[in-house]
């Protein structure tokens, strides 16, 4: 006959075990799961996002995102107060001068110490363990107004979603963002400048800046409109930066080792335009970056007005290839064909 005491001994053990069952659920550590950046199939339509860019979670659980896309990307939480330095630098101080500081995957992050990726590429993850509670501003190094917020709360707070809720709102904003449709410019600028200045205008890129509740969101057209200009010797073709917050160059043979200042012999007109001559098909010509002025905010020092345009004058027949030197590789290339 069984023991009693042996019987209850057992009977206490599968109870205790069931509830074990029951409750580690709630307060396991959870992983949930992110995605940055999204793109079209032929990679010129580039989502700069977090997707989805607000997420709630316990503390002790962790987050991982992945690069959904060719352009580059930074997962970044920067301290409150710190200067947001150029994405080689990460967390390094600004302005730079010291060595980079990026941060491993799988590090936690409490709000006291930065937190930041080197630029990631498709296919590339990083995790990110949040053992506090508290909301943290989730940053893309790469890109001005790419941001999100992170709210990390305390376990006696029932969540509002799950992963499936998060991953369905991921998908929404990335069809939102790469199915966007807005007119861009053609062969010449809609308002009519370049054709008042006797210029053959190429719009460089265009782009769109939205918002939800948990931060910015952007959509980059990276490509020339059109990609093909046909001109006589002795014209000008001007190119114009319509994005409003991402960079792009005119780079017409040698790339420079450094993308953002111009290079080459130039002059500048009187509307602030950089004024390039190409004599020959050796000539190297380099715009550096063209992007528009900073977005004013109230309290800060007022930005310039930026330097969205350049200008070649082509003085030799012939075929001419150019490229912008930060999205070539997403297939931003353009030609100017000079006939006698």
């Amino acid at each position: 006959m069984e023991n009693p005491s042996s019987v209850r001994s057992s009977t206490v053990l599968r109870w205790t075990l069931a509830l074990a069952i029951l409750v580690y659920p709630s307060v396991a550590q959870a992983q949930w799961h992110a995605t940055v950046g999204a793109q079209s199939h032929d990679q010129g339509r580039q989502a700069l996002a977090f997707l989805p860019n607000e997420i709630w979670i316990h503390a002790g659980d962790d987050i991982t995102w992945t690069v959904d896309a060719d352009e580059i990307h930074t997962v970044t939480f920067l301290i409150a107060g710190q200067n947001r330095a150029p994405f080689t630098s990460g967390c390094a101080a600004f302005p730079p001068g010291v060595p980079p500081v990026f941060t491993p995957s799988g590090v936690s992050f409490t709000g006291s110490t930065c937190v930041s990726t080197p630029p990631l590429a498709k296919g590339q993850t990083f995790k990110v363990v949040f053992p506090d509670a508290g909301n943290f501003k989730l940053t893309c190094l790469v890109h001005e107004n790419m941001t999100g917020t992170v709210h990390v709360l305390p376990l006696s707070v029932t969540l509002p979603h799950y992963q499936n809720f998060y991953d369905q709102q991921a998908e929404d904003q990335r069809k939102d963002l790469l199915s966007d449709t807005d007119p861009h410019g053609g062969h010449d600028h809609d308002d009519g400048v370049s054709a008042a200045f006797g210029h053959t205008g190429v719009t460089v890129g265009i782009g769109e800046i939205v918002a939800t509740g948990g931060g910015q969101q952007s959509v980059s057209v990276m490509r020339f409109f059109s990609h093909e200009t046909i001109i006589h010797v002795g014209q000008t073709v001007e190119w114009t930066n319509n994005d409003p917050v991402t960079p792009h160059t005119i780079t017409f043979g040698v790339e420079p080792a450094d993308p953002m200042p111009p290079a080459g012999t130039f002059t500048v007109d009187t509307d602030g335009a950089l004024h390039f001559t190409i004599n020959s098909s050796a000539t190297n010509v380099h715009s550096g970056f063209i992007v528009a002025a900073a977005h004013e905010r109230i309290g800060v020092p007022t930005s310039g007005v930026g330097h969205t345009r350049v200008r070649v004058t082509f003085t030799k027949a012939g075929t001419y290839p150019y490229i912008c030197a930060l999205h070539d590789t997403l297939g931003m290339k353009g030609t100017v064909v000079v006939l006698p």
